[in-house]
């Protein structure tokens, strides 16, 4: 139980920093016969810093509570 406490501290603090990531993908705008043409696409994730200081939040309270073994 204590390292999905660890995990989500971390998770969350990597979330608080990063608030997001862009990528960018390949798509077919023509395709006809042996002519092909493509072009890059750039997609973007985004997510709100404060998703990643409750998952900071919630990690600190599952360490605290977790038993000793």
């Amino acid at each position: 139980m204590k390292g999905l406490g660890i995990g989500l501290i971390v998770i969350g603090a990597i979330m608080v920093i990063w608030t997001g990531f862009s990528y960018t993908k390949k798509e077919k705008v023509v395709d006809v016969g042996p002519i092909e043409i493509s072009a890059d696409k750039k997609e973007s994730v985004n997510w709100p810093p404060y998703i990643g200081g409750l998952l900071v939040l919630g990690g600190i309270v599952i360490v605290a509570t977790a038993k000793k073994s």
